[in-house]
């Protein structure tokens, strides 16, 4: 083992044994916006021998101020943020091995991606995505990180299936759309995404290395600006709760999915096909050059159109920009890109 991790080794809690199993590990990390930026570039300098990053966005200058794996070339290029991800992290740690999915994490895909992984940390921007992988995770008996931070706040809780309650524990209800704030309607500051992903990865770090009994069994809600910090205790799990009481997992039912979402506070909507698909970019931007202004590179083409732009990706996803109106986006996917 050479000395890149030796300060990492004289921690007596890790120490050598705790580094070699940090080696072996692999842990999926959803979304790689601010959150899964830092999550990635902690967990690659630890040494955590694989990562799978999974997100469905493109690298954006609005994003520069807080997400820390990202430089002004990948906004210019507009480059997918897993991509991006994967570059820089190759320059930090050229020894571990990490996978980009460009995707969009649904009920068709969310098992698979965690099959192999001994671990899950939660780096998303919306609840949607968090039931889902908490069903993924509860019934596929993984264990994961949730974290979430918008304004000055931010909140955090490990769920270890079986043994601490889930998130439909705490949070029975999926909270309704529009009703929470995000860092597009609330902005967002560094210092709170920097608390709440160190929390995570510490809690990452002691499971992998075996220190389960140094977890903090709690939901953590900071407030960097009110310098407020709060540990609400975690009992055991709620034996009526339809995840892992009742073992219903209902965010994993395809019937209840839908396809296309408004991207909350972005004045956009992603459309996904509902079956697996693959595009031709090239042929397509070939196809959209006459309509509009089209630009393009290996994973995605950018088509602007009558104060409209849509990202069309090579799974068939498209984020169209100009509109919150699902319908509007159905009908310009359509017209531009095919049912």
């Amino acid at each position: 083992m050479n000395e890149r991790y030796s300060r990492q080794i004289l921690f007596k809690s890790i120490g050598r044994d705790g580094q070699e199993k940090l080696l072996a590990s692999r842990v999926l990390l959803v979304g790689c916006g601010a959150l899964g930026a830092s999550h990635a570039e902690m967990l690659a300098r630890a040494g955590v021998g694989f990562l799978r990053i999974v997100d469905r966005d493109f690298v954006e200058f609005t994003n520069l101020q807080r997400q820390t794996l990202f430089s002004e070339s990948d906004a210019t290029e507009r480059l997918p943020k897993a991509i991006a991800a994967r570059a820089r992290i190759g320059e930090i740690n050229s020894e571990i091995d990490v996978e980009a999915v460009v995707a969009d994490v649904n009920h068709s895909n969310v098992e698979s991606l965690l099959k192999d992984c001994d671990l899950v940390i939660d780096g998303t921007d919306n609840f949607q995505i968090r039931y889902l992988l908490n069903d993924a995770c509860v019934k596929n008996a993984v264990t994961w990180i949730y974290g979430a931070a918008v304004s000055s706040y931010g909140t955090t809780m490990t769920i270890i299936p079986g043994k601490t309650p889930c998130l439909r524990c705490i949070f029975d209800e999926m909270p309704d759309a529009g009703s929470s704030p995000t860092c597009d309607t609330a902005g967002v500051i560094m210092p709170i995404i920097a608390t709440v992903s160190a929390t995570q990865v510490a809690e990452a770090l002691k499971m992998l290395t075996g220190n389960f009994g140094d977890l903090h069994g709690s939901l953590m809600q900071f407030d960097v600006w009110a310098n407020d910090r709060q540990r609400i205790k975690l009992g055991a799990p709620n034996p009526d709760c339809k995840a892992c009481g009742q073992r219903v997992f209902e965010f994993l039912d395809a019937e209840t999915q839908e396809f296309s979402a408004v991207m909350c506070g972005r004045d956009a909507v992603q459309i996904a096909p509902p079956r697996s698909t693959l595009i031709d970019l090239e042929g397509l931007a070939a196809k959209l050059e006459p309509l509009g202004d089209v630009k393009r590179n290996e994973y995605l083409v950018r088509f602007l159109s009558n104060g409209h732009e849509m990202t069309i990706f090579a799974d068939g996803r498209a984020i169209v920009k100009g509109t919150d109106d699902i319908s509007t986006a159905r009908s310009l996917y359509s017209r531009f890109v095919g049912s």
